[in-house]
């Protein structure tokens, strides 16, 4: 490497990364956003046109995007795998946004459960590539750091969506205007799609396979004229990697890989999205708005309480941020998923005993804050390091895939529950899939993700 070029591996941040940074993020701000508005849209949807929707209806309805997600991730991690990042990274964003302008212009049910999933499709897409991007462009001093803070991003989505929702409803004062609500998806896919037009290939993807100076040309436009691919492209056996698919991680070789990289994220999407898609519904439930003549008035006001909520959200991702380098993923994980579910245990203990609605709160805070700190981060975070180049997409993918199996049985089922157990059952439900992630994650943990101490990066253990 000439004495003029900087290596991509040691080089500092620059502008390059950052940018990649914010167009890869977006996506995780843009799932965020809609698994919110699906629970804001949701109870307003059963008051005008479909009060005779059951409980097991609304969750249908409502995990119709998760299911999206599910299959979009599988898919896209597989094919990007083969055909690289870039195109579906820019096609992903075109499906969210044709799908939402479909749904709004359907205007009716019908409409809006094709319309969420595809646009669940498209994120879906989004949750396997993310991460991929990311970690295969940064220096391996933040590459760790970097994913986590994708990650983060997505408590923006929760509480712009939360808080754009509430001004919007309670300016037009109308529940019949549901719809314009999908315009704020629109807007974001259309935006994130901007930003990724002058996007070029993966670097890393390119070596992988022996595209050498194609990626060092894609490593110059991404980070500047000096910057340079260093000794990884002169590694053996680039350009020699077999595609690999999502079934292939299936076998004894990989299978834990798979286990602990998917179950821990499908007990979170339990937590993330079954409580947080029908948060609204479940703070009514719980008598935490207070009461107020006429349903929509209702809605409006545990909207606003749910953005409250979701502000306890980023403080648990940067306290979970602060510690990615300094403690073990597996512990993080594993004391994050105790952690939450003695929060939702707290929560549960002052509805049953009638205790002051500060304590009801404090225990949704420490729930979301260790759910946020530990669980949602590291899921995210985890698949990266344990996958190598040549698998990395097929497992990124098949891991937020279990994670939205979760999601999907959560949004499924807790208004079932809601109904036929009350807020009792839910939280009841909610504790026990919480401490099976723990479970999880620390028997199989030590073996998959050991912990080498402070010195080890262990995201650059299958950068080969």
């Amino acid at each position: 490497m000439d004495a003029k070029t900087v290596n991509m591996d040691t080089m500092p941040l620059r502008r390059g990364h950052f940018r990649v940074l914010v167009a890869a993020s977006l996506g995780q701000v843009l799932g965020a956003g809609l698994a919110t508005l699906v629970g804001i849209v949701i109870p307003m949807i059963r008051m005008l046109r479909h009060p005779e929707l059951s409980s097991l209806g609304q969750g249908a309805v409502a995990c119709t995007s998760l299911v999206g997600i599910m299959v979009g991730s599988m898919l896209f991690g597989a094919w990007s795998d083969r055909r690289g990042y870039l195109f579906y990274f820019r096609l992903c964003p075109l499906i969210v946004l044709a799908a939402s302008l479909f749904a709004f212009f359907a205007d009716g049910v019908g409409g809006l459960v094709v319309g969420l999933f595809f646009m669940g499709f498209g994120i879906g897409g989004e949750y396997s590539l993310d991460s991929d991007y990311i970690s295969e462009i940064m220096p391996r001093r933040w590459r760790l750091l970097m994913v986590g803070v994708a990650k983060a991003s997505s408590s923006a989505g929760n509480i712009l969506m939360a808080g754009i929702c509430f001004v919007l409803l309670r300016k037009w004062g109308d529940p019949h205007m549901w719809n314009r609500l999908l315009l704020v998806v629109s807007a974001m896919a259309l935006v994130m799609f901007l930003c990724r037009i002058r996007f070029v290939q993966s670097p890393r993807w390119l070596i992988a396979r022996g595209r050498i100076p194609e990626a060092e040309s894609a490593v110059r436009r991404l980070l500047g004229p000096d910057a340079a691919i260093g000794e990884i492209g002169s590694r053996p056996g680039h350009g020699r990697m077999q595609k690999v698919a999502w079934t292939a991680l299936l076998r004894r070789g990989t299978l834990k890989k798979v286990l602990f990289s998917g179950i821990p994220w499908a007990c979170e999407g339990v937590g993330v999205y079954g409580i947080g898609v029908f948060l609204p519904v479940l703070i009514m439930a719980l008598g935490l708005e207070t009461a107020s003549e006429g349903a929509f008035p209702r809605i409006v006001r545990s909207v606003e309480l749910t953005a409250l909520v979701n502000l306890c959200i980023l403080p648990g991702f940067a306290a979970g941020l602060l510690l990615v380098d300094r403690w073990s993923h597996v512990r993080m994980q594993t004391w994050g998923f105790i952690l939450c579910a003695a929060g939702m245990a707290l929560l549960l203990a002052a509805y049953e005993l009638h205790w002051p609605v500060w304590s009801a709160v404090a225990g949704f805070m420490a729930f979301e804050f260790f759910l946020n700190a530990g669980p949602h981060l590291m899921t995210f975070i985890n698949p990266p390091q344990i996958y190598s180049v040549a698998e990395r997409g097929a497992g990124a993918g098949l891991a937020a895939a279990f994670g939205k199996l979760g999601a999907v049985a959560g949004v499924l089922f807790v208004p079932v529950l809601l109904e036929r157990g009350g807020a009792l059952l839910v939280l009841s439900a909610t504790i026990g899939v919480l401490l099976l992630g723990a479970f999880v994650t620390a028997l199989l943990g030590r073996e998959v993700l050991p912990y080498r101490g402070p010195s080890c990066r262990p995201e650059l253990r299958h950068d080969r």
